[in-house]
């Protein structure tokens, strides 16, 4: 089932105001969105149960949020799509720490939810979004939208409240930025595997 984007702004706002029967509507409507941008971060890995793992954490952490001010769809499935990033990249950053025989710190997920040779990208991905949100904070946010999160330019644009064409010259920037960074990385580093 799939909500219209003003009817799902509509619920946001009202679970702002902290209606709480406006939050057990908007699940439904946002459901499938939320799987869709969790399978986009798991790279087409078909595993059900980790997508739906991924998802159900990070909706719990999103109705955790003290700060749940919701704008639009847009906000929201952005800040999802961040909250997904996070924790396969905190859960990647652990699962290397076993490997190099550090402590585990607790993951709620299944330990596979991130494979060991997908780990190490995803850590360098993150890595590079971090520094280039130092560098250009909104074009380390248009990669989160477009790439992870699934948003369109316009949806994009709303979201970070500029316009499309400016999304579509940050999101060029951007991508050639990572490229030459991880390219340069890997250079550095060497082959991984």
């Amino acid at each position: 089932m799939e909500g219209s984007p003003q009817e799902i702004s509509r619920l946001l706002i009202a679970w702002n105001k902290g209606e709480q029967a406006a939050l057990d509507e908007l699940m439904p409507l946002v459901y499938e969105e939320l799987r869709r941008i969790a399978r986009r971060y798991r790279h087409g890995v078909n595993d059900t149960l980790q997508t739906t793992a991924l998802v159900h954490e990070a909706f719990l952490r999103l109705t955790r949020w003290e700060d749940n001010q919701w704008q639009n769809r847009a906000h929201f499935f952005g800040v999802a799509a961040r909250a997904m990033r996070h924790i396969l990249v905190d859960h990647a950053r652990a699962r290397g720490a076993v490997k190099r025989g550090g402590e585990a710190r607790s993951a709620s997920l299944d330990p596979d939810l991130v494979s060991q040779e997908r780990a190490a990208s995803l850590v360098a991905l993150d890595d590079a979004l971090s520094v280039l949100a130092a560098v250009a904070p909104r074009q380390s946010r248009v990669v989160e939208l477009r790439y992870f999160g699934g948003l369109s330019v316009a949806e994009t644009a709303e979201a970070l409240g500029v316009s499309p064409e400016t999304v579509n010259r940050d999101w060029r920037m951007a991508k050639s930025w990572l490229l030459r960074e991880l390219t340069q990385e890997q250079s550095i580093v060497g082959p991984r595997g």
